[in-house]
């Protein structure tokens, strides 16, 4: 999440201290990714922080950003980002919420250690939460944010209204997609030749990109698309999140196990899998007996056949992505790092044919990949599906695949 993360700061610290996000649509407003448009900082200022959380599942994260403004007329650059972690995620203080928002105050240490002291009461300071608790009961969760809310009231900090809340799937696209066109270059340009996002998590995927062509936003449900106006300038997005095609849970309905419930003894088994195999998988609390089709068949294509089934006809194709160009994080990077087709450090620019081949290389040699994860044929034959039979993009596509964007001039550039 860490480009949400910058793209959360970017909103609140662009638009009350340097003040040229304008007013976003009403429906933006609602869900809390803009703060109201306030002037409380001299623009002329030369250096200015933020200080972002990410409450994820497994572990709270923060963020210190450093802005340089080199220029009055032109948004500020990145300079600098502190970056640090804890374990469990504040879901896991579900009945101690105190003991949560300790470990936020934790974090905050090293803000008071990072941000000038003289610049304390002008960093806005912001945490927002993922899936770890959306899937907590309201109340509980609720009682956690309560409690950091508090922590934040005692820092010497700035507080923006809203400042801790949880943010859903669409949201984390859109702030994604805010990022990587903001470190590109690409979001106060004229002609907002931009690149789109991707995003494969556990449970649920991401897809947001800005619409070149009336036809497409003429032919996408209405729920489909996002307005607003940053840097003088109006963006419609598209942007949807499918909850239940991550990665993760893909696995579950491509074992046919997603909305089964999990007996002892009971086996699980997919063709996409080491004939012999037979394990446990532990998801959601829940343990699953999966392993292969000790009678049937193995490899590409009938594993391919099993995860075209999850996907098909159920996620909206609008065609001009097949001439865009994307970023993809998360299980894009993992899997493509898994298998070498990309730098684990750089990451590096695929062809959606590049995971295909890769696929079919191991699942047809199962037996070659035994140390790594028994899923790997599965995931790389779901990613396959995704991007070519589920969004509907081309072999040719490219891909910037990464786990986040560190260096701008590393990108392809945009069509």
């Amino acid at each position: 999440m860490a480009a949400t993360c910058l793209a959360i700061f970017l909103m609140l610290a662009l638009s009350s201290i340097y003040c040229i996000v304008s007013h976003p649509s009403p429906e933006m407003w609602f869900q809390g990714l803009f703060p109201p448009r306030v002037c409380l900082v001299n623009a002329t200022a030369n250096t200015f922080y933020g200080i972002m959380f990410d409450a994820g599942s497994t572990g709270t994260r923060i963020h210190i950003y450093t802005f340089v403004q080199k220029n009055p007329e032109q948004p500020p650059e990145l300079d600098g980002e502190i970056f640090e972690s804890v374990k469990p995620g504040l879901s896991a203080y579900v009945d101690q919420p105190e003991k949560g928002a300790e470990t936020v105050k934790g974090l905050l240490k090293m803000a008071k250690e990072a941000v000038p002291r003289s610049l304390w009461k002008e960093t806005p300071v912001v945490l927002k939460a993922t899936a770890g608790l959306r899937l907590l009961p309201e109340p509980k969760a609720q009682a956690l944010l309560s409690e950091v809310r508090e922590v934040f009231e005692e820092s010497p900090f700035l507080v923006p209204n809203n400042s801790v809340s949880i943010m859903d799937g669409s949201s984390e696209g859109v702030l994604a997609w805010i990022t990587v066109n903001f470190l590109t270059g690409q979001l106060y340009s004229q002609n907002q030749q931009t690149v789109g996002i991707l995003d494969l998590g556990g449970a649920s995927t991401q897809i947001t990109f800005l619409p070149r062509s009336e036809e497409t936003l003429e032919q996408t449900p209405v729920d489909f698309v996002t307005s607003f106006e940053m840097f003088n300038s109006t963006y419609k997005l598209y942007t949807h999140s499918y909850l239940g095609f991550g990665l993760k849970a893909a696995r579950l309905a491509t074992l046919g196990a997603l909305e089964m419930q999990a007996v002892d003894g009971q086996m699980f088994r997919s063709s996409c899998l080491p004939k012999r195999l037979e394990a446990e998988w532990h998801f959601g609390g829940v343990r699953y007996q999966y392993g292969g089709n000790r009678e049937g068949e193995t490899g590409f294509e009938p594993c391919y056949s099993e995860v075209v089934k999850v996907i098909q006809g159920k996620l909206h194709k609008p065609d001009e992505i097949r001439r865009s160009s994307f970023y993809a994080f998360s299980y894009y990077y993992d899997r493509a790092v898994d298998t070498d087709l990309i730098d684990y450090e750089k990451g590096g620019a695929l062809e959606v044919r590049d995971f295909e081949r890769k696929a079919k290389e191991v699942c047809d040699n199962l037996d070659r990949y035994t140390s790594a994860s028994p899923f790997l044929c599965m995931d790389l034959s779901y990613i396959t599906a995704l991007l070519k039979e589920g969004f509907g993009f081309g072999d040719n596509t490219l891909l910037q695949v990464r786990e986040a964007l560190q260096d701008p001039s590393t990108s392809f550039p945009v069509s």
